[in-house]
């Protein structure tokens, strides 16, 4: 009886701890995303975003007002894969945080951006994503953009 009640307990904690959770697979996304970014590989990035993915940024005009820009995916594709090889850049994420429902999820990311080892800006990137057939796909992606890099 002793050996049947610890082969049980052992069989269920391996079982328990070889399932891949839904926030370990969300954050593989966003992992692959940016393994895909800092190759500049347009092939890895589309791994992982839906085919209709929308992107926006958030940062201020030469006046300080707040301004909301809607980009193509297709040009910020474009723009990663065209940086030069001799220079360096780096998106360096300072945290994760992934909330899920259902088929739906969203993670905060707060960052740097370092463009040459130089501190370009900061901010943080908001992703939502939907599983789509078993894959979580990014379908929608806004980030905020500063110099000041204090929270508020």
């Amino acid at each position: 009886m002793k050996y049947t009640f610890f082969f049980s307990a052992l069989m269920i904690s391996t079982l328990s701890f070889s399932q891949t959770s839904e926030k370990d697979k969300v954050k593989s996304t966003i992992e692959h995303f940016f393994e895909g970014f800092h190759k500049q590989d347009s092939t890895i990035i589309l791994e992982t975003v839906s085919k209709d993915i929308k992107m926006q940024s958030i940062g201020k005009n030469k006046e300080g007002k707040a301004i909301l820009n809607t980009s193509e995916f297709k040009k910020f594709l474009n723009s990663i894969v065209s940086i030069p090889k001799e220079k360096t850049f780096k998106e360096e994420l300072l945290g994760l945080t992934i909330q899920i429902d259902g088929d739906m999820a969203h993670v905060w990311t707060p960052y740097e951006f370092w463009f040459d080892n130089n501190f370009s800006h900061c901010g943080v990137n908001s992703f939502q994503l939907f599983k789509d057939d078993g894959n979580w796909k990014i379908i929608y992606l806004i980030d905020t953009r500063r110099r000041d890099c204090k929270q508020d």
